[in-house]
């Protein structure tokens, strides 16, 4: 392909970063690819594998005070090397001709603006609009991208839209200069499957219809194979694989990219064990698991039976007014021992709400909580304490849920000493240190700090923290939602072995259809508020038989050809 037909080209790219005086860490290792124009072009690889920085010395953005760039390194737009354009040309470029996407809306849109504010701030700058025409401009971009009644969320606030009407408003702000090439930043990795496809398919549309050249950056290769042409394997700061998007997938070359396919939980098989980065990269792609069979019968034993469970929550509009929000609302269903329920549905279901008022975490407003025959929602504090023994919680967040001021050590013997667990703080250190191990973490790790670790190694601690009372049920509330495939993998492998050995029940919450089905014995779908649906899992996946749960089937990925 001739240097003509791109519109960007990095060639030997290398950045490290000074963490301090002694230490310099190299985040790139001489990275080339080319986005060709008009055309989707992927970046995919695990945290760390150097895809954010790429897209940041793109736009000029990597921290001057500590980020090193080798004098080699060249990004080339339009016979110009952007690592050596002046920062102020550098600042008319971006927006007029290259434009981001990030991945988290709220972090990345001012709270305090409304949207129509802070798009029509762009209009501005970049295109000297005055107040009228940015206005008009603003208001035919949202309805461009899809909000719903563009002229009233005009003025909205961002806290007052949903997840993906936010991803919406970035996307309205990042295309609305015309720019040549997107950037998007794992602008789907937090979303539900529906609101996940809305915006693939929106990208899609403003891509052709607009002429422009996308960088979509992710680690989840089931969306690049929906959207991309060509696709870029990047690990360590190195690019191990690159190509044209159906051919990668199909034939993949590089032992890594065949890992990153198969860790995903493949929708049309359930391998007992899901394979992991480690099982490839010494070898060729493994043959095929031992399938696990997944299901519940009539004879299972009940542990935990949830009776008409509700949850409401009052907004107060105006002086006097208020509206009631019926977040769970008369739901029902049985947990059997040794055996997981997937509970579904997309963002504002209830399905968190669900797991919360189970632990007390909310207080509910009607209905029970049956286990070991007493109803959990009458007890008192002091009687609830005995239970909570016996029902652990493990948080979609490890990096909000593990207190950052104790050391791991102190976060896993810290239940034992308020539930009378050991007879010294030795033997809860040495159950502490039994527990690290048992979900593959070393010893030392008793004496760092959570800052210390990866996610998916936070993620581990949460567990061992839950492990710690040895509990019979287990709430997994999006618990692997946001991990890369490969740590995502290790994960289940993890819970499974300790279902396995523990006989645990989980209640296994997330939005991710294809986890959902891979892991549970029982699926109930959720929507508004109420159950929908419930069946096991191969039989919901292969005849659903209500319309919202066949539209989130039909929003699911497909477009990862394994081979």
């Amino acid at each position: 392909m001739s240097g003509d037909d791109n519109i960007l080209s990095v060639q030997n790219l290398r950045v490290s970063f000074r963490l301090d005086k002694q230490t310099i860490v190299e985040a790139l290792k001489g990275v080339s690819f080319d986005i060709p124009r008009n055309s989707t072009v992927a970046l995919v690889g695990e945290s760390g594998s150097g895809k954010s920085v790429s897209s940041l010395a793109i736009l000029g953005l990597l921290p001057k005070e500590n980020a090193l760039v080798a004098p080699e390194s060249k990004i080339l737009y339009q016979g110009r090397d952007l690592l050596r354009t002046p920062q102020s040309e550098l600042r008319r470029l971006r927006g007029r001709d290259f434009a981001m996407i990030f991945q988290e809306p709220m972090s990345s849109l001012n709270p305090v603006f409304t949207v129509g504010k802070q798009i029509g701030e762009v209009l501005r700058l970049h295109k000297g609009m005055n107040a009228r025409q940015a206005k008009a401009r603003t208001i035919e971009l949202l309805d461009e991208v899809g909000i719903p009644e563009p002229q009233r969320r005009y003025d909205a606030y961002p806290f007052q839209l949903s997840g993906g009407q936010q991803q919406r408003v970035m996307i309205a702000m990042a295309i609305a200069c015309e720019p040549k090439l997107l950037i998007a930043d794992e602008p789907t990795t937090a979303l539900d499957v529906t609101i996940q496809k809305q915006i693939i398919d929106l990208v899609g549309a403003l891509q052709k219809r607009r002429g422009l050249s996308v960088l979509w950056i992710t680690h989840d290769l089931a969306v690049v194979g929906e959207i991309a042409d060509r696709v870029i394997v990047m690990r360590h700061g190195v690019v191990r694989e690159s190509g044209d998007a159906k051919e990668v997938f199909a034939h993949p070359k590089d032992d890594y990219t065949c890992a990153l396919i198969q860790c995903r939980p493949p929708l049309d098989r359930r391998p007992r064990r899901l394979p992991v980065i480690d099982d490839y990269l010494n070898g060729a792609c493994l043959p095929a698991a031992e399938e696990m069979h997944r299901g519940t019968s009539a004879s299972d034993e009940t542990v935990l039976e949830v009776r008409g469970l509700c949850k409401y929550f009052v907004s107060h509009e105006g002086l006097f007014g208020k509206r009631i929000m019926r977040a769970v609302n008369n739901v029902s269903f049985a947990m059997p021992r040794g055996k997981t329920v997937g509970l579904v549905g997309e963002s504002g279901s209830g399905k968190s709400t669900v797991g919360l008022t189970i632990m007390r975490l909310h207080q509910a407003d009607g209905g029970e909580v049956l286990f070991r025959g007493k109803n959990l929602l009458e007890l008192s504090p002091h009687a609830q304490m005995e239970y909570k023994r016996h029902i652990q919680i493990i948080f979609q967040n490890p990096y909000a849920s593990l207190n950052p001021r104790f050391v791991v050590g102190d976060i896993l013997t810290e239940p034992m000493r308020l539930h009378g667990i050991g007879v010294n703080e030795a033997e809860r250190e040495k159950m502490a240190a039994a527990l690290l191990d048992r979900v593959g973490l070393p010893v030392m790790s008793l004496r760092k700090y959570p800052h210390e670790f990866s996610g998916g190694q936070r993620q581990r601690i949460a567990i061992a923290r839950a492990l710690t009372l040895k509990p019979e049920v287990l709430i997994c509330d999006e618990s692997v939602s946001a991990l890369d495939v490969s740590v995502q993998a290790q994960v289940l492998n993890l819970l499974q072995d300790l279902q396995d050995e523990f006989h645990m029940s989980y209640l296994f919450i997330s939005h991710d259809l294809a986890v959902i089905k891979y892991f549970s014995d029982r699926v109930v779908v959720m929507n508004g508020g109420e159950i929908v649906e419930t069946a096991d899992p191969d039989e919901i996946y292969r005849n659903p038989k209500q319309p919202y749960t066949q539209r989130l089937l039909a929003s699911i990925p497909r477009g990862l050809t394994t081979p």
